[in-house]
């Protein structure tokens, strides 16, 4: 079959080694001429490796890496205390005093309160002494309860919900396998929190669909009062394009990006962080981003699967079967070992990652190359510009029209 957003075959056969491969990168070399990788400081644990959703544009189970299948369901107590030594070893190596660590899924919690109390408990016992950690949990939030709220407080997990915006924009994709809307059971889930603990609740991941009214979407957002919010773009890449795209040089995501960035950004009082907008701004005015989305700084994270595999970020599953594998475990590897894997080094070269037209192009540092799972061309591999790139330039470019006019505008009025 012929994708006509790509004019090649969609199912491409790879005939040569895709970029990054150790054949693009003689590491040995790099060490030797002084290059460093940054080390790990967030971890992306799957606890769980089962959904009771069945979200349809799911990166874990409806794209193109099936290894879910032969996971375990739950992250084994042996695999969690081997995680807390090889983070004490990793924190002490590069003399780090604080890590993150997110419980993941698939459902984190559907392993249950006792199970979440006993991870928090066996991973601080193993870094006591070594470095701080700092708990989050991203959920669906439809299994919250009283109790499972309760033993979130206890063991300092704040948690991250899931919700595409209001009932009809989050059901077009967040539902149970029976078809069930999960819109109630999601706010159930944070009232739940916040009975118990205002802090609990930690922020809002929202997956763009443009067919959702994104004024509407962003109001549900806000009436949730949550501090933070992720609006991202589906996972997608050149072999497997964004369902609204019709062609390369369309912005169906930007177009709908910017009337949220307008009435969000003129507000006297901005009622929440929108992470992809203050990232963005950051980067044009000379700072730093800390959004995968954009910037080119290097990438710290890593994902341990519940049978104990260190992998590659999770969100590579949509690119092709066995994208994220190190071939790496913690019983047999250090996180050091994958810290010279050509999937981290290529996350973590800044600029020399980037495609041609990348280096060429005015937001080069602002952009960076969009995140790197939606580079992905069969055939190529990653050094390719986002998928998104067209919808990048376009919601740049206005966001720094709008602080070009109000700098201007305050230099005025200090003159």
């Amino acid at each position: 079959m012929t994708n006509t957003f790509l004019g090649t075959p969609s199912a491409a056969i790879r005939t040569a080694p895709e970029w990054p491969s150790a054949a693009h990168f003689d590491i040995p070399t790099m060490l030797a001429e002084g290059w460093r990788s940054s080390p790990f400081t967030e971890f992306v644990v799957k606890i769980a490796s089962r959904c009771n959703l069945d979200c349809d544009y799911c990166y874990m189970y409806h794209a193109a890496d099936q290894s879910w299948r032969s996971q375990p369901k739950l992250m084994s107590f042996e695999n969690i205390g081997l995680l807390g030594e090889r983070i004490a070893q990793h924190a002490e190596t590069h003399s780090l005093t604080r890590v993150g660590v997110s419980l993941h899924g698939g459902e984190p919690l559907l392993a249950g309160a006792d199970y979440v109390t006993r991870f928090a408990e066996l991973m601080r016992s193993k870094l006591d002494g070594q470095c701080e950690m700092s708990l989050v949990c991203q959920s669906n939030a439809t299994l919250i309860t009283v109790d499972l709220a309760h033993a979130l407080q206890r063991n300092e997990i704040r948690v991250g919900v899931s919700l595409d915006g209001d009932r009809a924009a989050n059901d077009r994709h967040r539902r149970y396998r029976d078809g069930r809307s999960s819109f109630d059971a999601v706010l159930k889930g944070i009232e739940t929190l916040r009975s118990v603990d205002e802090q609990l609740f930690s922020g809002i991941l929202t997956t763009i669909d443009v067919r959702n009214d994104p004024v509407a979407t962003y109001e549900q957002i806000v009436a949730l009062d949550v501090e933070h919010c992720d609006l991202l773009f589906p996972h997608a890449n050149w072999t497997t394009p964004p369902p609204a795209k019709g062609s390369e040089s369309t912005t169906p995501y930007s177009d709908w990006l910017i009337p949220i960035f307008d009435l969000w950004y003129h507000q006297p009082r901005q009622p929440l962080k929108l992470r992809i907008f203050r990232d963005i701004m950051n980067l044009l005015l000379g700072g730093v981003g800390g959004f995968e989305m954009v910037g080119h700084g290097p990438v710290t994270l890593i994902s341990i699967e519940t049978d104990g595999s260190i992998e590659l970020v999770d969100t590579l599953k949509t690119t092709y079967e066995g994208a994220a594998s190190t071939c790496l475990t913690l019983r047999e590897s250090t996180l050091d070992a994958a810290l010279v894997h050509p999937g981290v080094v290529a996350r973590q070269i800044g600029l020399d990652a980037l495609a041609p037209s990348c280096l060429a192009c005015r937001f080069r540092d602002v952009c960076g190359g969009g995140m790197y799972t939606h580079r992905y061309r069969a055939g190529s591999g990653f050094k390719n510009p986002s998928v998104y790139c067209s919808d990048l330039y376009k919601l740049i470019d206005h966001i720094a029209t709008t602080l070009e006019a109000d700098l201007v505008a305050l230099n005025r009025a200090v003159q």
